[in-house]
This record gives C-alpha cells, structure tokens and sequence, in this order.
C-alpha cells in the first residue's frame, strides 16, 4: 500500500501504518474499548429483564473478578428504587452477613436487577470515560496536572475505601461506616437516619462513594492522558522520520544509479 507522509510516497509495512493511523485515531479507539468495558456491566440486567438470563449471568461472572458486587452497594435497574438497603436485601435474598452469599444476589422482578459492578466502580470507570472523551475534544486547550494533583484527586477515594474496608472487619452492616453515628454526632443529628445509616441511594455513603469516584475519574484522566498523547505523537513520529529517511535513501540510490 502507498502511503504519503510529509510528502513522501512510498510502501509501507503494515506495522508502520497501523502505528501513524493509531497515533492520529488512538483517544477514538480507546474510548470505543473502554466505552464498551464500562457499559457492558449495564447490559447484565437489561438481559435479566428480558428474559435473557444465560448472557446476563456471563456478565455478572466475568465483571466479579474485578468487584465484590455487594447488592447493598450496587445499583438496581427495572425495579422501584435504584438501589436497597441490606435489610431489604436480607428479607427477600439470606438473612446473610457473608460477602459470598450477599454477592450472589442478583435482583428480582420487583426490585429490579443488579448492575454487574458496585456503584463505586460505576462512578469511577464511568467518569473516567467521559473524562477520556472531554479530554479528547479539549486537549489542545488543557494543560497536565502535577503529581500532587493527582494525589489531592485520588485521595478521597483512598480515604473512603480503606475506612469502608476497616469498617467491613467488623462484619457487613456492623461497621462504623455502616452507621456513621461519628459523621450524626459532628452534624448534631441534623440530616434524616436514612443519610446517615446504611449505603442506599441518598446516603451520606453513597454520595461518598459517588464524588469519590468522579474525582479519581478526572484526576487519572487529566494527569496520565497528556503523557499519552505525547507518547502516541513520538511513535508517529518515528514512522514519519523512518519514512523520510527511506525516501531519501532512494533518492539517493537512484542518483547513483543514473550517474553510473
């Protein structure tokens, strides 16, 4: 295949022309691969509520290698609310504190079904693709955060994960992140119980998990993808200056050629 590149129209190899057009194309590829990884999740109960239980079931066993999928800390489609407490997961699943039972729940026709991964990895992985395709679109016009910037962006996830999985220790829905009689007490009480105890929808938890999860979004988007870019523009380059160089060298041999 003849490419032209800066001007110089000569064969390439197959790998040198997929590493420039992957260079020009590669924030449309990734958020294509990523944008199909953190929407696939969602499908689990759209198959669920359409009868399709076998596809459905794949989804959630492929995706709960990478989340504990804890229906408490889930979202629910289909169903009367987006998400439930344990006690409502416990009167119609197990009267379970045990994470491997509680996990298995996947939903009914009343309450809906299961998102196949937490709302903590929803708001993470969701934010980070629409960061990606933000990022894509203004890049020209964003500047990369120091490291400490990311760090001032992962940080509140880093706090609310590690308190929420000291707090596990204790057992499912016995934690001190489980009540959060502290955050009551500091507050004076102010906020209805439903805010303070438990992790369904309208929580203090699930809004924690929820902001969290968007600014470790926006903060792995906006450090690592500036290095990126600027890596995928070196290996363009390298394609092109290789390119540049074979025109040259046969320049020169036909030079030499006709002079002989």
């Amino acid at each position: 295949m003849a490419s032209l590149i800066n001007g110089s129209s000569l064969t390439l190899k197959k790998s040198d022309q997929f590493v420039h057009w992957l260079g020009r194309h590669w924030v449309l590829v990734f958020s294509l691969l990523f944008g199909l990884y953190v929407l696939t999740p969602f499908l689990a109960p759209v198959f669920m509520a359409a009868g399709f239980s076998i596809p459905a079931k794949a989804i959630y066993w492929f995706y709960s290698f990478f989340c504990h999928q804890l229906p408490q800390r889930s979202y629910f489609l289909f169903g009367n609310n987006i998400s439930y407490s344990l006690s409502e997961i416990r009167t119609v699943w197990q009267d379970s504190g045990n994470i491997i039972l509680l996990r298995q729940f996947t939903g009914n026709s009343q309450m809906g079904w299961k998102v196949a991964w937490s709302d903590r990895m929803v708001s993470m992985y969701t934010s980070i693709w629409i960061f990606i395709i933000v990022w894509g679109l203004l890049k020209k016009k964003i500047k990369p955060i120091p490291w400490w910037g990311l760090a001032l962006f992962i940080l509140p996830m880093a706090i609310d994960g590690t308190s929420h999985m000291i707090s596990d220790f204790a057992g499912i829905g016995q934690g001190f992140r489980d009540s959060n009689a502290w955050l009551a007490a500091i507050t004076n009480h102010k906020f209805a119980l439903s805010f303070y105890v438990g992790d369904a929808w309208g929580s203090f938890n699930a809004w924690m998990r929820l902001i969290s999860g968007v600014l470790f979004g926006l903060g792995i988007v906006w450090f690592s993808f500036p290095y990126l870019e600027e890596s995928f523009i070196n290996s363009t380059k390298i394609v092109e200056y290789k390119t540049q160089y074979q025109s040259l060298l046969n320049k020169e041999k036909e030079r030499l050629t006709d002079g002989a």
